[in-house]
């Protein structure tokens, strides 16, 4: 559906994109996940057509995107990161102005406006002001426009960044069911128990460089590991020290009083832990073992990154 092979993109001396490649399979959700300031805009604004690049190829459904450009975005929607509205109008003007400027049928825009409505859950204050809407409500309405016309691909630049819990909850669920709609979804996103949650593919960007491709079921085969958290009385760098020693300890991360353990050997670790712990006069206040969730690699993968 998506493949970039050798995408530079430099403001100045500044390289914001270093070369990047990466494909993205047809219905699927590809999580593009990295830090603020990593290059993910960036790449979004190349791939949606508002920004050009400097070098490398992008082809959208086999097409060159660069001698294609016109047709091609018009196969897509995009939903930037802070939506712009008119205040005054309600979600039926709004979304009737989007349907006039893409030239959207007009046998068929009352119905289709109607059932975006549904699917977002605002048909019951489609005729209140968009300036009396939460920001949750406003980010579902930029959504119901976003795909008003029907796109094969869909780009969200982070769809629930600065929504509050329940918020961000109806954005993954919404997102989910459009999973089921024959849209591609590219899912740019620094939350990663969201891209955790919804996506089929992560791709981890850092520095402008891509540091990993993978389904995320691959993701969990090769990358997890066993982690042991530990709360102390007291800062453990001295228990930091001595475990980060042992053979069977692959990463150690301490944060204020809780040291994070992770083991490459369980068996041994299981046996192994609370022996060494019980040499430290620091006194344990909890002891958990759990899996690596996708924060533990993307943090790992970063630090190894900023340390080359």
């Amino acid at each position: 559906m998506i493949k970039v092979e050798g995408l530079k993109k430099n403001y100045g001396r500044f390289e914001a994109l270093k070369s990047i490649s990466f494909e993205v399979e047809e219905n699927s959700v590809f999580g593009f996940i990295g830090r603020n300031g990593a290059g993910k805009t960036t790449t979004m604004n190349i791939l949606t057509g508002l920004i050009g690049f400097d070098d490398g190829e992008i082809f959208i459904r086999g097409e060159d995107f660069r001698k294609n450009k016109q047709e091609l975005i018009k196969y897509i929607g995009y939903l930037p990161e802070t939506p712009a509205f008119y205040d005054y109008m309600n979600a039926y003007e709004y979304l009737d102005l989007i349907a006039d400027i893409s030239e959207y049928d007009r046998n068929d825009k009352k119905s289709r406006m109607e059932e975006l409505l549904e699917t977002v859950t605002l048909k019951k204050d489609a005729l209140r002001k968009i300036g009396g809407y939460s920001r949750g409500m406003k980010q579902r309405l930029a959504l119901a426009a976003a795909i008003l016309d029907r796109p094969g691909i869909l780009f969200m630049d982070e769809p629930s960044s600065a929504l509050d819990p329940e918020g961000r909850l109806e954005m993954l669920e919404l997102i989910d069911t459009l999973k089921h709609e024959n849209i591609t979804i590219f899912l740019s996103t620094h939350i990663l128990s969201d891209a955790e949650r919804i996506c089929n593919t992560i791709c981890i960007l850092d520095e402008g460089e891509i540091l990993l491709t993978e389904s995320l079921d691959e993701l969990y085969r090769k990358h997890i590991h066993p982690i042991f958290d530990i709360e102390f009385e007291r800062n453990p760098e001295y228990e930091g020290d001595s475990l980060g020693k042992l053979s069977w300890v692959s990463d150690i991360k301490i944060r204020g009083k809780k040291l994070s353990l992770e083991v490459s050997d369980m068996d041994k670790a299981k046996k192994e832990v609370l022996k060494e712990l019980a040499k430290s006069d620091n006194n344990i206040v909890s002891y958990q073992i759990r899996k690596m969730n996708l924060e533990d690699i993307f943090i790992g993968m970063v630090n190894r990154n900023a340390d080359i």
